[in-house]
């Protein structure tokens, strides 16, 4: 079992750097810093070899990261629900969001480096240049693997038709 005190010394500038590159934004990294070390105490039966911990750790903040964009994508202010939109309009909204779930579900189904590429890119909004580094793979990897997780999809929700 991991000694998380000496995993957050020894890591946590490095996990906090890691999602500042992703999101942008020092605030956010901050908070889902610590929310990763946090997951990390709770799961720390699961880190097996020390020597992988930042691996583990970076797996963590990535996972916290998309929850965090996930969320965002939910929420919707009332104001911009009912203020003059049609039953058609909330028709229209309710049906994108159906389908997006549905692609969701599907991403969620693909094997990595695809799930976590095409999250990355489309739930996250992270630019492919930014894709590539997190994974240290050229920029045309990124926009290919991209392509080929957009492709997988495709089929899944076509099968499901």
């Amino acid at each position: 079992m991991a000694d998380i005190e000496a995993l957050f010394r020894e890591h946590y500038g490095l996990v906090y750097r890691f999602l500042l590159s992703l999101c942008r934004d020092a605030h956010l990294a901050e908070e889902l810093t610590q929310e990763t070390f946090f997951r990390a105490y709770i799961n720390a039966r699961q880190l097996r070899d020390d020597t992988k911990a930042l691996s583990w750790l970076c797996s963590i903040a990535r996972n916290e990261l998309m929850k965090h964009y996930r969320k965002q994508r939910r929420l919707v202010p009332l104001e911009e629900v009912a203020d003059g939109q049609t039953a058609e309009d909330v028709a229209q909204t309710v049906e994108i969001k159906v389908l997006a779930d549905e692609v969701y579900a599907c991403a969620k189904r693909l094997e990595e480096p695809y799930q976590t590429v095409f999250l990355l890119a489309v739930c996250g909004d992270v630019p492919t240049v930014r894709i590539s580094r997190v994974f240290g793979k050229s920029e045309s990897w990124a926009r290919v693997t991209l392509s080929r997780a957009k492709c997988k999809i495709k089929e899944m929700l076509e099968e499901n038709v």
